[in-house]
């Protein structure tokens, strides 16, 4: 607890946190400060991009430069930034109505092509910014101000989603467990590829059916007989979504080479630090006026 302590008191910025009591935010935000401060992430080796939603004002709370994009675009703007500068530890935080709704495709395309950032999926099953409205996460039934009679569609599973989709790290834990969110971000990130890492989130002003409690009394940790590289094992344990049988942990870890790692421009050295000749193309652009 006094690393926790110590660790917010180093990284406060000027901005109060402006979350719901209770919400499960300040758990994500707490975890990802401590990982920060054991690991020496600053502005000097590190960037934060973040989406549209309730986990979006994270970039205004943890002292790393940070870019807030457009509404399901945090992981394309985070491939870039990996891609410009790939020594650069990139993290993107996300919803799971930014990235499972309007960045659905960038979810998946950023697992197939395993870009080396680290995906950070606050998941709270509902759309809390706007006040409720029932998100792809939202269980079959659900009801909300946008399905008043109950929500007829299925909800989508990250986990089995990114496995799928050629993820390389794919782990999942609870907002509560600060600690354990903490030594679960570092070993995504020192991971190199893909990595998700998916936050169970209680919204405790408009979900009440995922509730802190909810989470406490019906999750547990995948034990040592779960082989991480066995891809059938994992996305068997990802489906499961029982009443005291969610899982939580590292679902699913192989090495792979990265996106990174394949494009042959950034074998010698990161694009960012490289020094740019600056031509004059004055010239060029008078044969066209």
């Amino acid at each position: 607890m006094s690393n926790l302590v110590e660790s917010l008191s180093n990284s406060k910025t000027p901005n109060v946190p402006n979350w719901c009591p209770g919400c499960g935010d300040f758990g994500i935000w707490s975890a990802f400060k401590l990982a920060a401060q054991k690991k020496g992430w600053d502005s000097s080796n590190s960037a934060i991009v973040a989406g549209i939603g309730c986990h979006g004002h994270m970039v205004n709370f943890v002292q790393i430069t940070a870019f807030e994009g457009l509404h399901g675009r945090s992981l394309p703007v985070a491939s870039g930034i990996k891609m410009a500068n790939n020594n650069l530890n990139v993290f993107s935080f996300s919803g799971d109505g930014d990235s499972l709704a309007e960045g659905c495709n960038h979810f998946v395309h950023t697992a197939r092509r395993n870009h080396d950032i680290t995906l950070i999926l606050h998941d709270n099953a509902v759309y809390g910014l706007t006040t409720g409205q029932t998100s792809p996460r939202s269980p079959k039934g659900y009801v909300s101000k946008s399905t008043p009679a109950g929500s007829v569609e299925e909800p989508l599973n990250p986990l089995t989603m990114a496995i799928a989709s050629g993820a390389t790290f794919v782990a999942r834990e609870y907002a509560g467990n600060i600690e354990q969110i903490s030594e679960l971000l570092i070993a995504a990130n020192e991971h190199r590829g893909f990595s998700l890492v998916v936050i169970l989130q209680p919204c405790v002003t408009f979900n009440h059916m995922y509730t802190h409690y909810f989470f406490q009394k019906n999750t547990y940790y995948l034990d040592k007989t779960h082989d991480i590289t066995n891809k059938l094992h994992a996305l068997e344990k990802s489906m499961e979504w029982d009443l005291n049988k969610i899982p939580l942990g590292i679902f699913y870890k192989v090495e792979s080479p990265s996106y990174e790692d394949q494009i042959p421009v950034l074998q010698s050295g990161a694009l960012g630090m490289r020094n740019i000749e600056v031509r004059n193309i004055s010239d060029l652009y008078k044969g066209f006026a």
